[in-house]
């Protein structure tokens, strides 16, 4: 399957990427039931990880990168840990840093960010977006969060009157105008 591209009246070409490429995190991310493993290869099965030379070390290094690594080491089952309902165990905050491991683990092309960092710190927040981008995964942001402009270049807002505005993204400048 290729990519499918759409030639541009102003010049350019749009390309839309293949689907392995993109990833969703939501505000509440889908927990499966299963294993403190299988929540952040999630969709990945746990013979797929280990096709792509992951091991618990690799794991274990993104749950220290957003300090929630004691789920692993104070706990006697690790990884293993399995619980009927993750929703039920975490706080969202945590399963926000999950999903956040989630992303991390699968490194894709481009996320879509939904919201996703709502119920964390705001010095989470940085730590989360500086990782994706340390990775190399470009953003694509839906939040109410001003904290979240300084990870942006381009801005879409709607004005709820049918009209939009697609530009460059001068977080300052717009910080500046909220005032």
């Amino acid at each position: 399957m290729s990519n499918q591209a759409l030639i541009c009246d102003s010049g350019g070409t749009v390309t839309k990427p293949l689907a392995k490429q993109i990833f969703l995190l939501p505000q509440r991310p889908y927990l499966p039931h299963g294993t403190l493993r299988d929540q952040i290869i999630y969709p990945d099965t746990v013979p797929m990880m280990h096709m792509s030379n992951t091991t618990d070390r690799h794991l274990l290094k993104h749950l220290k990168t957003l300090e929630i690594s004691s789920l692993v080491t104070k706990n006697p089952s690790g990884f293993d840990f399995t619980s009927a309902n993750w929703a039920d165990v975490l706080s969202i905050g945590m399963q926000q840093r999950i999903a956040m491991a989630r992303l991390f683990y699968h490194r894709p092309r481009f996320a879509i960010l939904d919201e996703c960092t709502s119920s964390v710190t705001p010095e989470m927040e940085e730590i989360m977006y500086f990782e994706a981008k340390r990775l190399g995964i470009t953003l694509l942001t839906v939040s109410h969060r001003r904290s979240l402009w300084r990870w942006n270049k381009k801005i879409l807002q709607f004005d709820g009157r049918g009209g939009y505005f697609f530009g460059d993204l001068d977080a300052e400048k717009r910080l500046a105008l909220e005032e």
